[in-house]
């Protein structure tokens, strides 16, 4: 549970200017950007980030462990996976943590209600209508100038945008945006009809949104270099061209699908994470050639990891605490928590060591210098 001893220094020693970048946040809270990036299916944290110098990892898999000298070193103890290569000069250069062993109390292993916990930010036995972001944007709204306060890409859930009252647009593709916004906004009807009525402000406000974001023009934003081909690609070159195009949206969230390895995880587990570098790595480097890495932040969450055994598919079952990454020019770099061990496993799972809502904490009230006061954590010093 406990930070890196490293990490904890840096803490105390950032203390004065923590306080003074909320201060200096307070007055537009939202101009920083949080990219959301959902690994649905729950991804295998244990080929992820890999404690290679634990002998239990090579017998608890003894046909999915990653050999030794595929292993990319992270410290003397935990290393990537080969196909996150892509995402190694971001470790290099303290723009990647990496938090160990992320979870929450009494987890729940259903994919639809785990999700729902890390969405909402409750407790296993809570629930909430609204996601975690639409929490935040009742205690401080964007500006109305802004285009939209969310903008969902792909053919994604909103997940974390869910809720009442909030401006979010669904974006599959810049070209069905274009499309949608050739249909007339309905006028008001009143209040005859209250449902009615409520129904059509959110189509109201949603196709406000969408032509505050085609008069952007963002297919014409220019990014440097090219962007994987695949669905997870494009949905982050988007994202760069929201950023980059200056629509000034704080949320968007993409997700990667696919990681729910109960069978032949060998092939498709490493074809996953080659998408997911890949695209990251295309993305970061199209945000700091437009000098806005500062003003980003990358967070992956999924609804649990996997357990640590491999099973008799050649894949492994739903299982708890698992790795996160967070990229961005203002991420303070390194491992948080630590990972959990392989010889005190709990009910055949891996233990939390972290909750993911010290995660949010930190985006809340260091990113964004809002109090947040509903998700009652610590804020993890992830954020310079």
């Amino acid at each position: 549970m406990d930070l890196t001893r490293r990490h904890l220094l840096a803490a105390a020693a950032a203390t004065p200017f923590a306080l003074a970048a909320r201060s200096g946040l307070a007055a537009d809270p939202w101009r920083r950007t949080v990219v959301l990036v959902e690994l649905n299916g729950g991804n295998d944290g244990l080929n992820t980030v890999i404690p290679y110098a634990d002998p239990l990892y090579r017998s608890l898999r003894p046909k999915l462990a990653v050999p030794r000298d595929q292993i990319l070193t992270l410290d003397e103890h935990l290393g990537l996976h080969p196909k996150l290569e892509r995402l190694m000069p971001l470790w290099i250069d303290g723009q990647m943590a990496i938090a160990l062993g992320v979870g929450y109390p009494n987890p729940n292993l259903s994919h639809f209600r785990s999700i729902d916990i890390w969405e909402t930010a409750t407790e296993a036995e809570r629930f909430a209508e609204d996601g975690w972001i639409v929490r935040l944007l009742k205690e401080s709204r964007p500006a109305a100038s802004l285009p939209a306060e969310g903008v969902v890409l792909g053919r994604n859930d909103p997940g974390p945008l869910s809720g009442e009252g909030a401006r979010i647009v669904a974006l599959r593709r810049l070209k069905a945006l274009r499309k949608r916004n050739r249909k007339p906004l309905v006028e008001n009807i009143g209040t005859a009809n209250p449902g009615l009525a409520h129904v059509v402000d959110i189509q109201n406000r949603m196709d406000i949104a969408e032509r505050r974001l085609v008069e952007r023009n963002l297919q014409a934003v220019a990014l440097p270099g090219e962007f994987p081909k695949h669905d997870f690609g494009q949905q982050m070159e988007i994202a760069a061209r929201l950023i980059a195009g200056g629509t000034g949206v704080p949320v968007i969230k993409c997700a990667l699908g696919g990681f729910d390895t109960h069978g032949s995880q060998l092939y498709k587990h490493p074809k996953l994470l080659d998408q997911l570098a890949e695209s990251l790595g295309a993305f970061s480097r199209a945000m700091k050639s437009a000098g806005l890495w500062d003003r980003v932040l990358v967070m992956t969450y999924a609804e649990f990891g996997r357990r640590p055994h491999e099973n008799a598919s050649g894949g492994t079952d739903h299982g708890t605490a698992a790795p996160h990454f967070l990229l961005g020019g203002r991420v303070r770099g390194g491992f948080y928590g630590e990972q959990p061990p392989l010889d005190r496993l709990q009910a055949k799972n891996l233990a939390r060591r972290l909750d993911f809502r010290e995660i949010y904490a930190a985006v809340a009230r260091d990113w964004w210098g809002l109090k947040a006061d509903f998700l009652k954590a610590r804020a993890l010093p992830l954020i310079s």
